[in-house]
């Protein structure tokens, strides 16, 4: 049983775009630990979303670390610019990052956190030579490109995995994230595997009593599975 804290990531892909400042502050105000950015290319993921000018807004309305998730192709080329845009995490995906150890090396380098993202069907090997170097794993429950997708069961034995391989290295310090068809119901089961970042879009920006009861719950059905509140 982890004692590892369990940290509320709201996603804006499910927010009301028109009033991305408020939902924002509305999470804050919540409790979130962190606001998660999907910036997304049309050419790596099916899906065209927010890019620097938003990050940018976002910095100056909000006190939370900026978790910005780059599903682009070549993700190296725009690094400098989001860290300076006011990204606190910085996510590329090892199958769109062809020197994922040097990318890596430069976010760190430019004050950020870093962080490797897997698609469902990319084996955990994949972060195993850039484990010693990574703040962050991303682990996508659903394929990325779009909100409100159901969650892929078949990824939690991958957490289990990648949670073991980065214990035994010695980066017990490394949360894994989960992103994708997170809910209260799926929300205990990421945890157990191992997962402490809990990414939730439509769960809390869909939710029918609002933001802060979304993020209670999620956050409830969470940390009744580690058994420890956040310490």
């Amino acid at each position: 049983m982890t004692t590892r804290p369990v940290h509320i990531v709201p996603s804006i892909l499910s927010a009301d775009f028109a009033n991305l400042g408020a939902a924002v502050r509305a999470a804050e105000a919540a409790g979130a630990d962190a606001v998660q950015v999907d910036v997304m290319d049309g050419h790596f993921v099916p899906n065209i979303t927010v890019g620097l000018p938003v990050v940018a807004a976002l910095r100056r309305v909000t006190r939370l670390p900026l978790d910005v998730h780059l599903m682009i192709e070549a993700p190296e080329r725009y690094v400098d610019a989001f860290v300076e845009a006011g990204a606190d995490v910085l996510t590329v995906h090892v199958e769109a990052c062809r020197h994922l150890h040097r990318t890596v090396q430069r976010i760190r380098e430019l004050g950020a956190r870093a962080g490797v993202a897997l698609n469902p069907a990319t084996p955990a090997v994949m972060v195993q030579e850039i484990m010693h170097d990574v703040d962050l794993v991303l682990v996508m429950t659903v394929n990325p490109g779009f909100g409100g997708q159901a969650f892929i069961e078949s990824v939690v034995p991958k957490i289990e995995q990648i949670r073991r391989m980065l214990d035994r290295a010695g980066r017990e310090d490394v949360p894994i994230e989960v992103d994708g068809g997170i809910s209260r119901t799926t929300a205990p089961r990421v945890v157990a595997a191992g997962a402490s970042w809990l990414v939730a879009g439509s769960a809390v920006y869909g939710h029918p009593e609002g933001v802060e009861q979304a993020i209670r719950e999620l956050r409830e059905a969470a940390v009744g599975q580690t058994g420890e509140g956040d310490q």
